[in-house]
């Protein structure tokens, strides 16, 4: 009798599981942990566009924006491990925010499996035209002769950490300003309150090229290609200094690693579209795809880099 029931058991069982619908089943949800309009959530809407194709379901971005992207990452971590949830994440939410705020609500780490790299963008600096300097080791060479006194904006912690970075490099102090937004900055750079502005390419750029700032370097390793004409850091004397402004998708970390595999090739196939590379193109940024294993990597050497960046520059957890 018990031998017949625990046969009926596995029966049904078995009969369940092939019934069951393949995944995915019902559309996805995408989150973005930042307002609509910014680049993380051009670069979200693209992709999720191209994997409802490749998925054969709606993938739905839902921008739950606050608090440097805490809020977001949060969501995405608590979500329900069954691949029906996956998070934007990028150089704040992913790596920065570890070293610029004593606890966190979610462990970059440990609360999410990472699935892909999407995107990769230098930031641009560009200072006021008025600023009586043409270049970056201008810039620098009046920034060591008035320590201090030249301002600079940025928007979120991510950037005034590679603020702090370059500074260190480059051993100059400027006063910091900052800003809830790159919009703000930009329009107190254009109005002439702020001397100096580091931001995201693609926020920035339309402002270099309608000649009301200076552009002088990207922060990338390699020149854009759609500002060729702009230098590298790395190439105006700070040898192999690189920094980008990068998004990622994660799901929370119990997910089924059978749905971390497929989700990873699914992304990659995306992001190897002609379609996703030219609109990446418009913004300054590059497709990136990765091994979630590979992605896991890059975050963790991303915390403990940005991690030792505000200890060297005295940099408080909030």
């Amino acid at each position: 009798m018990r031998r017949f029931a625990f046969l009926s058991f596995c029966a049904l069982v078995f009969i369940s599981k092939a019934l069951a619908q393949p995944y995915p089943a019902k559309p996805l949800r995408m989150i973005v942990p930042f307002p609509p309009g910014g680049v993380t959530d051009v670069m979200s809407r693209a992709v999720a566009a191209r994997l409802s194709v490749e998925l054969g379901q709606p993938v739905v971005v839902e921008n739950r924006a606050g608090a440097s992207g805490i809020i977001g990452a949060e969501a995405g971590a608590k979500s329900p491990a069954d691949g029906y949830t996956i998070t934007m994440g990028n150089i704040s939410t992913l790596a920065v925010n570890a070293a610029t705020f004593a606890k966190l609500p979610y462990d970059p780490v440990t609360s999410f499996a990472p699935i892909s790299m999407v995107a990769i963008q230098p930031l641009l600096i560009a200072v006021h035209p008025s600023l009586p300097v043409q270049s970056l080791p201008e810039l620098v060479s009046l920034a060591k002769a008035k320590p201090g006194q030249l301002s600079y904006g940025t928007a979120g912690s991510s950037i005034h950490l590679a603020v702090e970075y370059f500074s260190s490099a480059a051993g100059i102090r400027m006063n910091h300003i900052p800003y809830k937004g790159s919009s703000p900055a930009i329009t107190d750079m254009i109005g002439g309150q702020l001397q100096v502005l580091f931001d995201p390419f693609s926020s920035l750029y339309p402002q270099v090229r309608a000649g009301k700032a200076r552009g002088l370097a990207v922060t990338t390793e390699h020149r854009s290609s759609v500002a060729p004409e702009l230098p590298t850091v790395s190439e105006l004397g700070f040898k192999g200094f690189d920094v980008s402004s990068w998004q990622g998708l994660v799901v929370p970390a119990a997910t089924p690693r059978e749905v971390v595999d497929w989700l990873n090739r699914q992304t990659v196939k995306v992001l190897g579209s002609g379609e996703i590379r030219e609109q990446f193109a418009k913004h300054g940024a590059e497709p990136a795809p990765t091994s979630p294993e590979k992605f896991g990597e890059y975050i963790r050497a991303e915390i403990a880099r940005w991690q030792k960046v505000g200890r060297d520059a005295g940099v408080k957890p909030e």
